[in-house]
């Protein structure tokens, strides 16, 4: 019989497991590096979702910034991956909860 494990899937260096929260454009995913067992957190984008909403400038433009930005307080961008179909944001993985709830 076959085992039950939770269906994960690889991207990249990355084997991504459960949502762990979602908004109007991207679901966040947990993961961990393959190689560092390192946690992050994995933005996924649907590029079909991002065109019809005219999000491409929007997208680039906070991918860039996350690139220069350092700072204690701003999570951090390891890397963005593609597929033909979606975007992934790997982000530093942060404990905490809602931002939201928070504030």
């Amino acid at each position: 019989m076959a085992s039950m494990k939770m269906m994960t899937r690889k991207v990249g260096k990355y084997e991504v497991g459960r949502t762990i929260g979602e908004g109007t454009f991207a679901k966040v995913k947990f993961a961990q590096n393959m190689e560092t067992g390192e946690s992050v957190a994995v933005k996924v984008m649907v590029k079909s979702s991002i065109l019809k909403h005219k999000m491409v400038d929007q997208i680039k433009r906070e991918i860039s910034i996350m690139k220069i930005v350092r700072h204690p307080n701003i999570v951090r961008l390891h890397e963005v991956l593609a597929s033909q179909t979606k975007i992934y944001i790997v982000l530093e993985f942060v404990t905490g909860g809602e931002l939201f709830d928070r504030i």
